[in-house]
């Protein structure tokens, strides 16, 4: 599993995740990113939200409940062994 670190937009630091799946959708990349390494851990999808003329990538966590649930239910098709519960 790979881990990526993600800097705050607002300068306030950095936090490591482990990148547990990633797809495209309808030209939107998403990231199912968790903390932990744990059966049990909890989860949160990132959606690409970059400009193409960025060096660097630019992530949001997706909090709009139906893109929310059609993105949960691709990566749990991708995943076959996981159940993502909001």
């Amino acid at each position: 599993m790979e881990k990526v670190r993600f800097a705050f937009g607002d300068g306030s630091g950095e936090e490591e995740f482990f990148v547990l799946e990633e797809t495209k959708i309808n030209g939107s990349s998403y990231l199912l990113v968790t903390n932990s390494q744990d059966d049990d851990a909890e989860c949160l999808i990132l959606k690409e939200v970059s400009q193409p003329q960025e060096a660097d990538s630019v992530y949001e966590i997706v909090e709009n409940d139906t893109e929310l649930l059609a993105v949960s239910k691709v990566f749990e098709e991708l995943l076959e062994d996981v159940n993502i519960e909001m």
